[in-house]
């Protein structure tokens, strides 16, 4: 079960385009929200330790965005 209320991440679906959504695709993509965040924070963390931080930063979360892309 994602730790995300998946409330939220419906209204981000249907804001998206969606005029409906199965149960099972919440679920889903609030794993998948979940999955993606917690691969972010990883980054982000990695990129302060880089710096010699134990303090994440905005921009060690900007730095792991866009090395996402």
């Amino acid at each position: 079960m994602s730790e995300i209320p998946i409330a939220p991440l419906v209204r981000i679906l249907k804001n998206a385009g969606a005029d409906r959504v199965s149960d099972d695709a919440k679920t889903e993509f609030a794993n998948a929200v979940e999955s993606c965040a917690t691969d972010l924070a990883k980054k982000a963390i990695e990129i302060a330790g880089t710096n010699k931080r134990k303090t994440v930063k905005p921009d060690d979360i900007k730095a792991a965005f866009k090395s996402c892309d």
